[in-house]
């Protein structure tokens, strides 16, 4: 007997229990919102108001899920909130920036890094604060760049909410800073740098004829001194006044010469310093010569290792978005131990994290991270001295210490999935798969034993395939027996307790 006959025959489509990543299941991500985690309103919070959650959960408990959950609910916030105000601006909107993805910033912080410093243990151990910084707004500013591109036509699926009208009105520093923060740290591997910026420039509508006049002024004094020499010297007696035609040229050039080299030692410092991003100092500083002395008086760059300049271009970030109707910031951090410098490491992951847990960073006023983290780094946090818990002050970061499943949660968890595929009409229950003498309650206490939803779904539907098995298509069992039920229970929890020793795949 085939699962599909069983399941066909209960009136349910599609086998609920196929799949075990939250990121390719797609039942999950049709219905993201169908069932929560019960501490689900302490990670949330308010969507209008980011705040920060920090939650510890082994592997299959849904962290990936979670952060899908939070994204979905923050995207119909931002939704709602534009429908409400319209073409003016919606005040109450949420940019999200996934944080997810770190093997880019990873590889170019170890790229910059001498021989030495290459292996992943010494590498990761000089991982600062403000290489979370660099990456976090990079992520952001690139999502806004794209959001600006496409406002007034169709944007990304998951893509920030920008109205046209909100890019149109913004005003002449704001149109500087978001120039400034791409010039710095958006990043394409589809567009070279200096013609991106000059597209978004365009869009904004900031005009930098004027900018360059002293290179222009050298231009024509440059022609205007050579006619002047060619028509009163001789050619011939080139050598007798061609210092006299060179000296004003000199002159002309110099402001040019002083200014560009300046920008130069400013973009080499910055683009030195933000390692977490390959940043070129050439391009960089052609982009930074289209800005004029006086925009660029006192603006600051991210050079050393200086968190305040960071903090200052964050704030410009914020202010931007603001005058485009978003009132604050989500980081949603996840996957933490899948780059290749880490590799599943928790010592790795130690060395990673721990920059992050800076205070004034997580309570940045207008800025929320939900940290979404493997459970193996939780006990490193009992090994810490009081300097750690006085900088991360974690006891006010809405910590979850486990994300932890009652056999009721995943109870539920299984019977959602159930009807979510049952056919037109149908109404099933997960009892109805089961002989009478088969419970609900003695479900749920084996469901309790599975701890997380990915164990959960890898034993159903490994009962249903042993269930099918033992019956020919001829003549089929349509309900699953208890001594199947308890065999196939045991056989699956010593596999799970091979798999908590590092010994097999669960």
């Amino acid at each position: 007997m085939k699962a599909e006959q069983f399941l066909s025959h209960h009136g349910v489509a599609d086998n609920p229990f196929s799949q075990e990543d939250a990121g390719s299941d797609h039942l999950f991500l049709a219905r993201p919102a169908a069932t929560r985690h019960p501490a689900w309103d302490k990670i949330a919070g308010d969507p209008a108001n980011p705040s920060t959650a920090v939650v510890f959960g082994e592997k299959g408990s849904g962290k990936t899920a979670l952060r899908h959950q939070l994204a979905s609910s923050l995207a119909a916030h931002n939704l709602k909130q534009a429908a409400g105000k319209g073409e003016g601006g919606a005040g109450g909107k949420t940019f999200v920036i996934h944080y997810d993805d770190f093997n880019p910033f990873l590889d170019s912080f170890r790229d910059r890094l001498p021989g030495r410093h290459k292996k992943p243990e010494k590498a990761l151990a000089k991982w600062r604060t403000v290489d979370h910084m660099d990456s976090v707004l990079a992520l952001g500013v690139g999502r806004l760049v794209r959001a600006v591109f496409e406002a007034g036509g169709t944007r990304e699926e998951d893509g920030p909410p920008v109205l046209l009208g909100d890019v149109e009105r913004l005003e002449r520093r704001h149109k500087r800073d978001l120039l400034l923060l791409a010039a710095l740290y958006d990043h394409s591997l589809d567009e070279a740098p200096e013609p991106r910026w000059e597209r978004l420039r365009a869009k904004l509508g900031f005009p930098v004829l004027l900018n360059q006049w002293d290179f222009w002024l050298g231009v024509a004094g440059t022609i205007l001194v050579l006619i002047v020499a060619f028509s009163y010297g001789e050619v011939r007696n080139i050598g007798s006044w061609w210092y006299w035609a060179a000296l004003p040229i000199l002159l002309l050039w110099l402001p040019v010469t002083i200014r560009q080299f300046g920008l130069w030692n400013a973009a080499r410092k910055a683009s030195g310093s933000v390692m977490a991003l390959d940043r070129r100092p050439g391009p960089l500083r052609k982009i930074l010569s289209r800005f004029s002395r006086r925009d660029l008086a006192g603006q600051p760059l991210p050079i050393g290792d200086s968190a305040d300049a960071r903090y200052e271009l964050l704030v410009k970030f914020q202010n931007v978005l603001k005058r485009l109707g978003f009132s604050g910031i989500q980081v949603l951090v996840d996957r933490v131990d899948e780059p290749h410098l880490i590799n599943g490491s928790p010592e790795r992951m130690k060395e990673f994290l721990w920059p992050l847990f800076d205070n004034k960073f997580l309570k940045h006023p207008g800025l929320g991270f939900k940290l979404l983290l493997p459970a193996e780094v939780r006990h490193f946090l009992n090994r810490e001295d009081r300097g750690f818990y006085e900088r991360s002050r974690l006891d006010k970061q809405n910590m979850v210490s486990s994300l932890e499943w009652t056999g009721e949660s995943l109870y539920d968890i299984a019977e959602d999935r159930l009807r979510a595929c049952a056919k037109e009409g149908k109404k099933i229950s997960l009892t109805d798969l089961f002989d009478e003498n088969v419970s609900r309650d003695e479900l749920v206490r084996q469901f309790a034993r599975l701890r997380v939803p990915r164990h959960l779904f890898k034993f159903l539907y490994r009962l249903i395939v042993e269930h099918c098995g033992r019956y020919p298509a001829e003549a089929p069992k349509w309900t699953i027996g208890r001594e199947t039920l308890d065999s196939t229970f045991q056989l699956f929890l010593r596999d799970l307790d091979a798999f908590d020793r590092g010994m097999g795949t669960g």
